[in-house]
């Protein structure tokens, strides 16, 4: 039967915009479906992403050598999409990743630096104090500082950019959210809540923490989604000039595992400085509990814990206001994206990306496209095949 695309890339988030400015400077026929950000969330019927959003950190630096690959190559790559695309979305502040001395994890995450070229250096709590007088650290850290090649990406603009490289390149974005994707008769049809179908040879479903939602795969995903609630400091012009040489942060402690940025100038025009790490995990099942999450504000409790720690943090900072806002992360049982094939052939998946891969999302799309222009995605340089899981 005739199809109407090569290939459709499900989901128009952080994941799936890359994959299909990818595919579309590969091939033609290249259709991305995914909703555009809703003016009103709380009135909002459809899916929604965690992309809405002006700050996420991004670093090579990382204990593990694979994910610290997939955020090199992506950063590589940033200056060539902001200069096609015209939209400004990184900013190089740097990244401090700080953790108590005597373990494995500073002294893995440089090692992973150095495997990949990449320049850091090693501060005793001495010199966190000199380089960074604005934090008060916990005692007894250290930290592992990269100042190039790291800070902090928009989301928004990032997804913004990358759309609008998919379709100068060629692809078709259609802005309506899928309900339904199956096999038939060798190719893979598409339904969309706006009640049109689609047919293609091959569909990659980029659907973030929605992929769980039925009649999208095959067979269910082995993928769990968390609720995270991140919170935001609202900071004044003076504390942000203050602040200006602030890196991203990562902090790792008795009772801490978080990760700050510094303030970011939102659409509102005011500064925030943002903060987000969950003491405890609250899973959604479905994508009905997931709608109903995205229009709240988050939990008071996860907010409570997070404002004791930037007060500790930060001190001489006094935020004007506080607020928080809803997002979701998506894990895998292999602790890496699945991208893969279903136990249909046209129909393959790209999830799992543990709410750490905004800054490694043009290099996980790339994979995702590499999987449907060659089959497969071996000799990649990486020690994992990224194998999907089904339940």
């Amino acid at each position: 039967m005739a199809v109407d695309f090569r290939y459709i890339v499900v989901g128009r988030g952080l994941m799936g915009a890359a994959a299909a400015r990818h595919l579309a400077r590969q091939a033609d026929g290249v259709a991305v479906i995914g909703p555009d950000e809703p003016d009103d969330r709380k009135a909002h019927k459809g899916v929604f992403a965690s992309h809405y959003d002006e700050g996420r950190i991004t670093r090579t630096i990382d204990p593990d050598r694979n994910w610290a690959m997939l955020a090199n190559r992506s950063i590589s790559r940033y200056g060539e999409i902001a200069r096609d695309s015209g939209i400004d979305f990184y900013r190089e502040v740097g990244c401090v990743v700080v953790a108590p001395t005597g373990g494995d994890y500073l002294e893995k995450t440089r090692r992973a630096a150095v495997s990949l070229g990449v320049e850091t250096s090693l501060l005793d709590e001495p010199g966190l104090k000199a380089a960074f007088p604005f934090f008060a650290f916990p005692d007894g850290g250290a930290g592992v500082f990269e100042a190039r090649g790291a800070g902090h990406i928009s989301p928004r603009k990032l997804v913004k950019a990358q759309s609008l490289l998919a379709e100068k390149a060629g692809a078709t974005v259609i802005r309506d959210h899928v309900v339904s994707i199956r096999s038939e008769g060798g190719s893979a049809v598409v339904e969309t809540a706006g009640g049109l179908t689609h047919r293609a040879e091959k569909v990659l479903l980029a659907a973030g923490g929605f992929s769980i939602a039925k009649n999208l795969l095959p067979q269910p995903i082995a993928m769990t989604v968390y609720a995270r609630t991140v919170t935001l400091f609202e900071v004044s012009d003076a504390d942000a000039a203050r602040l200006a040489a602030m890196p991203s942060l990562i902090l790792r402690a008795p009772g801490i595992d978080i990760y700050l940025l510094p303030p970011i100038r939102y659409p509102d025009g005011k500064f925030y400085l943002k903060i987000g790490g969950d003491p405890d995990d609250l899973a959604l099942s479905d994508d009905t509990e997931m709608r109903a999450w995205f229009k709240t504000e988050g939990r008071d409790t996860v907010r409570a814990h997070l404002k004791r720690i930037v007060e500790g943090l930060v001190p001489d900072m006094v935020p004007l206001s506080i607020s928080t806002a809803a997002c979701v992360v998506s894990h895998t049982e292999s602790g890496y994206p699945m991208i893969g094939y279903s136990s249909s052939p046209e129909i393959a998946v790209l999830a799992g990306c543990a709410g750490t891969s905004a800054k490694s999302s043009d290099e996980i799309g790339r994979l995702g496209a590499e999987l449907l222009l060659s089959g497969g995605i071996s000799q990649q340089g990486y020690s994992t095949d990224f194998t999907p899981q089904f339940r």
